[in-house]
């Protein structure tokens, strides 16, 4: 996930009094385009390929399930909590104070602390400097050194983060369109047979590892406010510009997405399984391009982890210090609660920092989707005990199935409904809906009698 700057690029957008669709498209299209901009980062591109890898001639599939549960559900989270009022209240309306922080908090930890700043900075260490500088530059100097700017340019914002965030994702996305096309003019090898038997179950767990599902509550309120800027009273208007943009943010992410997991699929036979994520997509340039692409991969990676670890450390501490009603001060939960946990998190290394990651995400994910799809669905529910329990049933089950992943001590879940494809939550959490529908009634007609 990137940084925004969306209220920067719309903030030149010429509002007319009568608007007809040209108008609404071309500010959709802006918004679009700045949506895509906060949801593309760098750490992004280390998982599509790898899925291509391990998915063979089955990449289609193992694309669809990634793109459906990164792309698709943030893009329509985004629109959703627009829908239901914006800002984290959104979340916290719909399951109640308490669970609503709870369920905000471990989304913001996750996105802002404890796994996509480390990987940010491992991420740039193992693209960009390891495979210049080997052994000479460790981890730990690196990192702190990473974190040093991005607590120099956190704690004095400059607009050098904002050029850097304007300029580095054209130049990313043109990066990976030149490379993309390369790999399709001359193929690095035959597609070949899947590697795995779960292509499903890894398409759904990489689309959790992006974590855009967690960021879609600071993203929704960038864009609302940035439809706002462009001139949209009415909140008819301001919904049919946010749709668009989703739309056209869906549309850029899943093309580049599957231009990378093509690239992945097609290099199965020319490069060892052992590679890391990280590993594998600088393998790729390195056929495709050569020593100069590699260079220039180092290069804009670094960059465009640098300004995501920039702008989620500092959603971070400012979220620390909303919740705490500024007992811990933005600096204070900057360096303490933020950088410091994240330069230590970071030495863990980029594989262990993405198996630590596995089993947080596959428990926050399935209840905030959830919550985020039935915030669509709003106007047609009575109350919260929809949401409450639709939310409770995901995250229990969530809790199970996680913990027989790690242990296996729970062997009767293998047996639930969609198990083989990463979903055996879906069952439960609808069950649970069910459940708090029913109880909602009864609760209602106690009050009413």
């Amino acid at each position: 996930m990137a940084p925004s700057f969306i209220d920067n690029r719309c903030e030149n957008v010429r509002v007319d009094d009568e608007r007809g669709e040209v108008p609404v498209n071309k500010d959709a299209l802006v918004v679009g385009l700045a949506l895509f901009a906060m949801f593309f980062g760098a750490g992004n591109l280390i998982f599509p390929p790898y899925l291509g890898m391990e998915s063979g001639e089955l990449w289609p599939l193992g694309l669809a399930c990634f793109v459906f549960f990164d792309v698709v559900v943030s893009c329509v989270g985004v629109f959703a909590i627009n829908n239901a009022g914006g800002s984290i209240l959104s979340i916290q309306n719909a399951l109640g104070k308490k669970a609503g922080l709870a369920l905000n908090t471990a989304a913001i930890l996750c996105v802002g602390m404890l796994i996509a700043p480390p990987r940010c900075a491992a991420t740039t260490f193992e693209m960009a400097i390891a495979p210049w500088f080997g052994d000479v530059i460790g981890l730990l100097p690196f990192s702190v050194a990473f974190f040093a700017v991005v607590l120099l340019l956190t704690l004095r914002p400059t607009r050098i983060i904002d050029v850097v965030g304007k300029v580095l994702t054209p130049l990313l996305v043109a990066g990976i369109v030149v490379m993309v096309i390369a790999g399709i003019v001359n193929p690095l090898g035959p597609v070949g047979a899947p590697e795995t038997d779960t292509v499903v179950a890894d398409g759904v767990l990489a689309g959790y590892q992006t974590m855009d599902i967690l960021a879609v509550v600071g993203f929704s309120i960038l864009v609302q406010e940035s439809v706002r800027a462009a001139g949209y009273g009415e909140k008819r208007d301001q919904m049919r510009v946010t749709a668009r943009a989703s739309l056209v943010a869906c549309v850029l992410l899943a093309v580049i997405y599957g231009g990378l997991t093509y690239l992945g699929a097609t290099s199965a036979s020319v490069v060892p399984h052992t590679v890391s994520q990280a590993e594998l997509i600088t393998m790729i340039v390195w056929k495709l391009m050569g020593e100069a692409g590699v260079a220039v991969l180092g290069i804009v990676v670094g960059l465009a982890c640098l300004t995501t670890a920039i702008g989620l450390c500092g959603a971070t501490a400012d979220y620390v210090e909303r919740i705490t009603m500024r007992r811990v001060s933005y600096r204070t939960a900057l360096v303490v609660v933020v950088v410091v946990a994240a330069l230590l998190i970071c030495n863990l290394g980029l594989t262990n920092i993405i198996a630590l990651a596995s089993p947080i995400l596959s428990v926050v994910c399935p209840p905030f989707m959830t919550t985020v799809v039935l915030l669509l669905f709003r106007k047609h529910l009575r109350g919260t005990w929809v949401f409450k329990g639709a939310a409770l049933g995901a995250v229990a089950a969530s809790l199970v199935l996680t913990v027989h992943d790690l242990t296996g001590a729970f062997a009767l879940v293998e047996a639930a409904p969609l198990y083989a494809y990463g979903f055996a939550w879906l069952l439960p959490s609808l069950i649970g809906g069910v459940a708090g529908a029913l109880l909602g009634r009864r609760f209602d007609s106690a009050a009413s009698g």
